[in-house]
């Protein structure tokens, strides 16, 4: 006996028309429930579980879009079997009636085959041909029509879809996989960061300091050069006038030839005017630190209108516009020095002589001078403030050798005396070391012959002032029994013609 067919499969195998296959309406009355329930039941079906489960939903979709495209197929049918006439409208709407059915048949299909095994792969095909499953460029996820994603122009590695010419590009220098052997000569420059606050500082700072040391502009220009300074170039005048203010005045005097030096090549006189401005604004704080910082400030900035290193207009701009009183002292200082030099070439002495890159010739009168008004006061407190700001520690052996000369050239004993209280001082504030004592001594020494054609008792004073000198502990014995012997002159006999001997 043959097994009955499935639920609602019996209609469609007997080729039944759509009128047929449409389910009979429930009755209705009394025994409506149970001729429903009679005649819903299958012959030879048994019994469900209450328990059992119904069929899973993907089957109830099928089993929607089945009967909706039967409705559809009946719809474009009329009722004598033949083929309806459509109106514009209504055809086009049923065409994509049409196209909407075949995509939906082709999902499902497509869904099917997902959950069965893959095909096996060709028999002539190798493990790693484009044919095998593992290259096959299809959406694998059961959705879609199983092209190839975005046409097969996706995907790792791909360059675009087959067929594609793209137009020629221009070479990028900066493209990692530039080739300049290919594209021809490439120039490469150097960036630069341009420099925060705080790091121009530190760049700076320690460049100024050793200038102060070597003295020589050209070294800084190259170094300044080399820095990206960008819009805070105006701090490097500022910075470098801040330091000058705590140094020697041979610093200060260094500073305005490097201002000088630096406007042109590094700077603009601008540039420099900002940062006077700058800095007159912040005089409250200077002088906390150095109270003469309104007098010297003056200074600078006459110095810097004298160097042509600020504008010739630049104190115009702050007449009756200064509130500070500090700052009206540093202005005020300025116009002083600039209408005492009328032609404004160069204040060379704004800041006194001192330093070792004055001349020798200049050092050597600012000592005799030194001297002469030691002789006339006797203030050696004065003298050796005086001798300090020469700032030229290395050429104290002139200031000996100056004072022993004077002695020697002079009358009495009263310069012997107070010279040697001179040197005595110098020598116990250590002010002239060892080494510039000795080496003002044996320079008198190498030029006592000359020296003796002008003064006669030159030997007799030498003598006096080294011994008061040994007394005082301001030179050695050794270097005192080191002094020349005078020499005698004598007659010889009558036979060697009246001639005189050494």
């Amino acid at each position: 006996m043959m097994p009955p067919p499935p639920p609602g499969h019996f209609l469609r195998a007997a080729g039944r028309g759509p009128a047929e296959r449409r389910a009979p309406s429930p009755p209705s009355g009394p025994g409506a429930a149970g001729m429903s329930a009679a005649s819903t039941a299958e012959p030879g079906a048994t019994a469900r579980a209450p328990f059992a489960s119904g069929p899973s939903a993907e089957q109830q979709q099928q089993q929607e879009e089945e009967e909706e495209e039967e409705g559809e197929e009946e719809e474009g049918e009329d009722g004598a079997g033949g083929a309806r006439l459509w109106a514009p409208p209504e055809k086009l709407l049923h065409e994509a009636r049409l196209k909407a059915k075949a995509k939906r048949r082709l999902r499902r299909t497509s869904s099917r085959d997902s959950a069965r095994e893959p095909p096996a792969e060709e028999p002539g095909a190798e493990p790693g041909s484009p044919k095998g499953r593992a290259h096959d460029r299809r959406s694998r996820g059961g959705k879609g029509r199983g092209l190839p994603k975005k046409g097969g122009a996706g995907g790792k590695g791909v360059w675009g879809a087959p067929g594609v010419v793209y137009g020629y590009q221009e070479p990028d220098a900066r493209d990692p996989n530039y080739d300049e052997v290919a594209q021809g000569d490439t120039v490469y420059a150097t960036v630069v960061p341009e420099l925060e606050e705080d790091e121009l500082e530190q760049n700076v700072q320690p460049m100024v300091l050793e200038y102060f040391e070597h003295g020589d502009t050209g070294e800084v220009v190259e170094l300044l050069r080399g820095l990206n300074l960008g819009g805070r170039r105006h701090a490097v005048p500022s910075l470098a006038v801040a330091l000058a203010l705590e140094g020697k005045a041979s610093h200060r005097e260094l500073t305005s030839r490097l201002l000088s030096d630096l406007v042109g090549r590094v700077l603009s006189p601008e540039d420099v005017a900002w940062a006077f401005d700058k800095m007159l604004r912040d005089l409250p704080d200077l002088i906390l630190d150095t109270p003469e910082a309104p007098q010297m400030l003056g200074q600078f900035i006459a110095r810097a209108v004298a160097d042509h290193a600020l504008p010739l207009g630049f104190l115009e701009r702050y007449r009756g516009r200064v509130d500070c009183e500090h700052a009206r002292a540093a202005l005020d200082r300025a116009a002083i020095l600039l209408s005492i030099k009328r032609d404004v070439n160069r204040l060379d002495n704004v800041w006194g002589v001192g330093g070792g890159q004055r001349p020798v010739k200049h050092l050597v009168k600012e000592m005799n001078l030194l001297l002469r008004e030691y002789l006339l006061c006797g203030e050696v407190s004065e003298a050796e403030r005086c001798l300090r700001a020469l700032e030229v520690p290395h050429f104290h052996h002139e200031l000996v050798y100056e004072a022993v000369v004077m002695v020697l050239e002079g009358s009495g004993d009263a310069p012997v005396t107070t010279m040697v209280t001179l040197l005595q001082v110098l020598w116990e504030t250590g002010l002239v070391t060892l080494d510039q004592m000795n080496r003002g001594f044996q320079r008198v020494y190498a030029a006592l012959a000359d020296l003796s054609l002008d003064a006669p008792l030159a030997h007799a004073r030498l003598e006096r002032l080294l011994e008061l000198c040994c007394q005082r502990g301001v030179v050695t014995r050794a270097l005192r029994d080191a002094c020349p012997a005078r020499g005698r002159k004598r007659f010889v006999s009558e036979g060697d013609g009246g001639r005189v001997k050494q």
